[in-house]
């Protein structure tokens, strides 16, 4: 017997998943996320599920961990006391920037903050050129006089982030080993190993992120694999990372800035893994939790990955408003629209919902923790959509007199009754997350139309079909265990490492030879990391990317390239060419003629599957634990009920609760299903809900689903 781990850490809930793989059967549990011990949460959930299932903890093979923790600790600035190290005269990188204004029209406009205040930017004697050659050697004294100053000014996190360091590290190694010496007890980062790419301003923005979240990923991960160990569980620790790969506790400890993106790339891998049979490959994933909604795109089976993106954002949408970060990620958007995103009155009147939230310390009302304020999850119950009696698998005692007391309140503030207030709340944030999948559907040049809805989380299936049709999408797929999906793909996951070099390249002129050995060079590395997770490097595979500009752009273009090996014949620059040529038309649709090609940046992602069995079954299998619950009342006040009767799937329906829908402005007693015993063929006719452990779907009237041969739920729009 084997078993493998899934940890997710939300900002409400943390989701664990045990999977058997002589079964083919998975056990799942959510439970409250402890902000101030988020270790304690997975501990005390892991050992309950273990128990209930007589699991043999020393069965386990794999663990798996993805957290929400990094990025939240760069949005709420709960980092390390963080200095830099830079070369003379370039103190204020981090706040010069690009010098451009993500508002340009606005006078009073904020610019982040730098995650280090000028007082702790420290400059040393030193200069490398930009073809790595020295111009002036570094001033160990006065690195050593710096560092002491910041020292004693309380940092425990330095970053050192030298002027072209990605063309020759030396002095930043030498910086690193000195700082080692004298100060063992501070954390060191430098921007070599980090983001070893031009661009200075991004690479200090990177270095200094990572810096800033080391101290705490150190102290966190530490914990974590020790309360995994205390569990008796023997398998090692594996991260998951922003790129969507798995890499080991050291590697993460090392960049944690990687992780910055963890949990929403685990949602996504699940989307495109558990849709991969119900839609063309096309698939627009939709997750949404206790305290944030991601979408990301899906194309051809695979998520769109991008090699850049922008943390702790001050205006979600426009770019230039958060801190640049320069890693490989799975491209998506994330906003502040989750099942305990609070609803409020603006100062005109305006109902508008998040993107502040409860998070589960108070969490909402209904939890009946001490919240106060009305939330997404209070409005869910009160309009039917969720079981008082079965929320999160019994696991959250519901205190529905709470909710309604709270949405009363609001409802007297905007004029409304309370079924329409908690309609309004359920409303607008599905128009928030409509209005920010539009944005990032757009500024990628695709149709919404091409895509179906996958929707994971545990408040995802509520909103799916609503924010499906503002979108006109005729398609939503909802996975078995769904609430917990995104833990799901952790175990789905391959390990990924990803390395990047700056080598300035003109393709007709300079040696492909020397291109081959670059690349040769970065994939070495990376296959050393790999096996440290103890993968076989034998099933790996290697992707080869460069970052490419006609000679004379301000602007360079991630593309593929053919598989090496490279050398200096015509042939072989032609294959180049055309590589490049055929990713700028499909982006562009022309090019420009006669101009050289450059590579400014070469990349290579290299991935090891996960071992035979590992994630295979998880789809198709759709066997969670604990489905029986019963029906409550929704706590509804109309007295317009109009009954629907119910033909098909008659074994797994569990009975009916009145449930409200805008189409007919009334209550309608709904046909509540059982998932678990729900079976391939059994068609679903709206109004309709269905009910599992960690989620619930909600179908609306004129939509109709169908259980496919994978266990999805499909769910075809009128």
């Amino acid at each position: 017997m084997s078993y493998s781990l899934g940890i997710d850490i939300g900002g409400t809930f943390t989701d664990i998943v045990v999977y058997d793989h002589a079964r083919g059967h998975q056990l799942n549990r959510k439970v409250l996320t402890t902000h101030d011990d988020p270790a304690r949460a997975v501990a005390a959930g892991v050992a309950a599920l273990l128990g209930r299932d007589r699991v043999p903890p020393g069965e386990f093979t794999r663990v798996v961990h993805a957290t929400t923790l990094f990025t939240n600790a760069l949005i709420e600035r709960r980092g390390a006391v963080t200095g830099l190290l830079t070369t003379a005269g370039f103190a204020d990188t981090l706040e010069i920037g690009r010098e451009r204004k993500f508002e340009l029209y606005d006078l009073n406009i904020v610019k982040p903050e730098p995650l280090v205040p000028r007082d702790r930017r420290r400059e040393v004697a030193e200069r490398t050129r930009a073809d790595g050659s020295i111009m002036k050697t570094l001033d160990a004294r006065q690195l050593t006089a710096q560092a002491r100053r910041l020292a004693e000014a309380g940092v425990t996190s330095i970053a050192i982030v030298f002027l072209h360091a990605y063309a020759n590290p030396r002095h930043e190694a030498q910086a690193a080993a000195l700082l080692a010496r004298r100060h063992p007890k501070i954390a060191v980062t430098t921007s070599h190993e980090v983001v070893p790419e031009i661009r200075e301003y991004e690479r200090a923005s990177t270095t200094v992120a990572n810096a800033y979240i080391k101290p705490l990923a150190r102290q966190y991960l530490t914990a974590m694999a020790g309360r995994v160990a205390e569990l008796g569980i023997p398998a090692p620790l594996l991260l998951m990372l922003s790129s969507g790969g798995l890499t080991h506790v050291a590697e993460a400890e090392r960049t944690p800035v990687q992780m910055l993106e963890s949990g929403p790339a685990a949602g996504a891998l699940a989307a495109a893994f558990f849709g991969r049979e119900d839609s063309q490959g096309n698939l627009l994933a939709f997750d949404m939790g206790g305290t944030t909604a991601k979408l990301s795109l899906v194309d051809g089976g695979e998520p769109l990955t991008a090699y850049a993106f922008e943390a702790a954002r001050q205006k979600r949408f426009l770019e230039g408003s958060g801190l640049p970060i320069r890693i490989s990620t799975i491209e998506l958007i994330e906003i502040g629209a989750g099942g305990g995103s609070i609803a409020h009155v603006d100062e005109i009147g305006l109902l508008k919902v998040g993107p502040r939230s409860a998070g589960s310390q108070p969490g909402p009302a209904a939890y009946g923790l001490g919240g106060t304020e009305p939330t997404v999850t209070d409005a869910d119950f009160l309009l039917g959509y969720l079981n008082p009696d079965y929320f999160a698998g019994g696991e959250v005692t519901v205190d529905m007199a709470a909710a309604r007391a709270v949405l009363e309140r609001l409802a007297e503030r905007v004029g409304l009754s309370p079924i329409e207030t908690a309609w309004g709340i359920h409303d607008v944030v599905n128009e928030n997350m409509a209005g920010a999948a539009r944005v990032h559907i757009a500024e990628r040049g695709r149709d919404p139309r091409d895509y179906a809805l996958l929707c994971t989380g545990g408040a995802g299936p509520v909103h799916a079909y609503e924010v499906a049709r503002k979108l006109g999408l005729r398609q939503v797929i909802c996975p078995p265990a769904a609430g917990v999906a995104s833990a799901l793909g952790l175990l789905v996951a391959p390990a990924r490492v990803d390395r990047v070099a700056t080598i300035g390249l003109r393709l007709d002129r300079d040696s492909g030879a020397a291109l081959e050995k670059a690349f040769r060079r970065l994939e070495d590395d990376a296959r050393a990391v790999m096996a440290d997770t103890g993968l076989k490097l034998d099933t790996a595979s290697v992707r080869r990317l460069a970052d490419g500009r006609f000679l004379g752009q301000g602007f360079d273009l991630v593309v593929d390239l053919p598989d090496g090996p490279y050398d200096d014949s015509a042939a072989c620059r032609q294959r180049l060419t055309a590589a490049f040529e055929t990713a700028y038309r499909e982006k562009f649709a022309l090019t420009p003629p006669d101009v050289p090609i450059e590579f400014i940046n070469i990349r290579v992602a290299v991935r090891a599957p996960v071992t035979e069995g590992a994630g295979g079954g998880v789809a198709s299998s759709g066997q969670t634990e604990g489905a029986g619950g019963a029906v409550a009342s929704s706590g509804h006040t109309s007295a317009d009920v109009t009954v629907h009767g119910e033909a098909g799937a008659g074994g797994a329906i569990k009975g009916v609760r009145p449930a409200y829908f805008p189409e007919r402005r009334q209550f309608e007693e709904t046909t509540v299903y059982d998932r678990a015993r729900l079976a391939p063929g059994d068609a679903i006719h709206g109004p309709a809900v269905v009910e599992e452990e960690g989620s619930t779907l909600v179908i609306g009237p004129g939509g109709a689903g169908r259980v496919a041969a994978s266990g999805n739920i499909v769910v075809t729009l009128p």
